[in-house]
């Protein structure tokens, strides 16, 4: 089985347009052990150090697709920061989110191949190391909580568009061996039956880096109560996993907000390092919020 989805944005995302800057394929970043591919897009006048963001597509996506169907290029030229958009290698397009060495730092899989393309870019555009976000949908908002667990101190905030928590899809042994191979499925985890409490949620996380005390991104979650296809109570199990991972009581969001960022998504506010964000009768196709990632992210305000 794979997750399929498409894109739709809250603004205009101009499809199919191109932008003053230079969309391509950047073929040798380094170690790059699963074999993912690396797109960037460069906007005309480059910002001096600047933010970079991750942009993750989902399983059948492409690079092309995240790139013309995500508002974030657009962005781009006006803000000045670097996009990355990987690419899976496997047939279907779906994301490494269930391998043990996926789900361990440099374990040589997908998750270790996206994070040597962002040592790339800090290291060639002089970008702002501070200042690395990520986002995904779908399998790629999987493969996004994933990186928050295995590269905690790569990355400053992460937005997750329909995903799951660090850990949930783990499969044994199911690393692909060929690019025609497809990664491991998980139908607990997918179908919303693996239930786990806050602190073994955190706990899957912390065995993703052992030891690692250091600072975390800052998570945004977005679902849809209705998803059938990465159940809706995915929310829930991800809410429980970064609220203790940051210190909040699950369960006691600091502030709760109707129709924000827009009808008929409801925020939860923990504190500044989570956001969860829930939509009544939404299915698996979340809207991209467009700036309110930018905001997430500190480039705007």
């Amino acid at each position: 089985m794979t997750l399929r989805t498409s894109l739709h944005c809250t603004e205009p995302c101009f499809v199919g347009l191109s932008w003053a800057g230079t969309f391509s394929q950047v073929q040798n970043f380094g170690s790059n052990p699963s074999g993912a591919r690396m797109y960037v897009y460069t906007p005309t006048n480059i910002a001096s150090n600047p933010p970079i963001i991750v942009s993750i597509h989902y399983c059948t996506g492409t690079a092309q697709a995240m790139y013309t169907g995500t508002p974030y290029a657009r962005y781009a030229d006006q803000y000045g920061f670097i996009v990355i958009y990987p690419e899976s290698p496997y047939s279907g397009r779906c994301w490494d989110v269930a391998s043990p060495q996926t789900l361990r730092r440099d374990g040589g899989a997908n998750s270790n191949s996206i994070a040597n393309m962002v040592k790339y870019a800090i290291s060639t555009y002089r970008a702002d190391a501070s200042r690395v976000f990520v986002m995904g949908a779908s399998s790629g908002a999987m493969m996004t909580s994933v990186l928050a667990a295995t590269y905690p101190d790569l990355f400053a905030a992460a937005i997750v568009y329909s995903g799951v928590p660090a850990g949930c899809f783990a499969v044994p042994n199911s690393l692909p061996s060929s690019p025609s191979q497809e990664p491991g499925w998980n139908s607990n985890c997918s179908g919303g039956r693996f239930i786990q409490t806050p602190q073994q949620w955190a706990d899957t996380a912390r065995t993703m880096y052992p030891g690692y005390t250091g600072r975390r991104p800052r998570m945004q979650i977005y679902h849809g109560d209705a998803d059938t296809t990465l159940s809706g109570n995915n929310y829930a199990e991800s809410m429980k996993q970064w609220s203790a991972i940051f210190g909040y009581t699950y369960g006691s969001p600091q502030q709760t907000l109707p129709n924000t960022p827009v009808s008929p998504y409801t925020k939860q506010i923990y504190g500044p390092n989570l956001q969860g964000i829930l939509g009544r009768g939404i299915g698996h196709n979340v809207a991209n919020m467009g700036l309110e990632d930018l905001r997430w992210f500190g480039i705007v305000v």
